[in-house]
């Protein structure tokens, strides 16, 4: 009985690394120039910098990122896109973030990092043109591919309007993270199945006629 604890660590860990990390390499030049002439029909396409956005998929290297997000919702009331209800920013938002967040983990990604800001620029050279953002968020991506598919899927792209419309500014770019504190989830999930499978154990021996 133990053995059939133990061995589901590495079954369920592996389940998790075949989901969480980028099995199938860098994209393809094909697969750009695909993507690209899908993209330029996409609604929101016109907030993107296309020259930008084709080089950062040309350039892709199979690994994982995270997109820096600085938003600014709109003060007061805005109107809901389809129903014309007036209602805050905030919550309109939620309307957007769900389908995104739901879209996002099926590919293996997560939010990584959400504040509010409390303060003006402390310190600040030669940016004077920085007015300033309410939130900053950094969400995971597994590779460049799972952004290009999450941003053209079907189910996602209705909820994108909500974006636009309680939105007033935002400024988004791809980071790679250099230093962390944080557990990372590879690292927190092997550990959670290793602290499962000896909790588990321990009970089958207490247990045990």
């Amino acid at each position: 009985m133990i053995w059939k604890i133990w061995i589901l660590v590495p079954v369920l860990y592996g389940l998790f690394l075949l989901w969480y990390f980028n099995w199938k390499g860098p994209l393809t030049p094909d697969e750009v120039e695909v993507f690209m002439a899908s993209f330029e029909q996409f609604e929101g396409s016109e907030h993107t910098d296309a020259a930008k956005f084709r080089k950062f998929l040309e350039n892709d290297d199979g690994g994982e990122f995270v997109m820096l997000n600085q938003v600014h919702l709109h003060s007061g009331e805005v109107a809901h896109p389809l129903t014309g209800e007036a209602m805050s920013p905030s919550d309109l938002i939620g309307e957007y973030f769900g389908p995104f967040a739901l879209s996002l983990l099926k590919r293996g990604g997560h939010p990584v990092f959400q504040a509010r800001t409390v303060g003006g620029n402390i310190d600040s050279w030669h940016a004077d043109s920085n007015v300033g953002f309410g939130t900053t968020a950094m969400m995971r991506y597994k590779s460049r591919r799972d952004l290009v598919e999450l941003v053209l899927d079907p189910a996602f792209a209705d909820a994108h309007i909500y974006k636009l419309a309680a939105i007033e500014r935002t400024i988004s770019y791809p980071t790679r993270i250099m230093m962390s504190t944080s557990v990372r989830p590879p690292a927190a999930v092997l550990l959670v199945l290793i602290l499962l499978a000896s909790l588990a154990q321990n009970l089958s021996f207490l247990f045990r006629p």
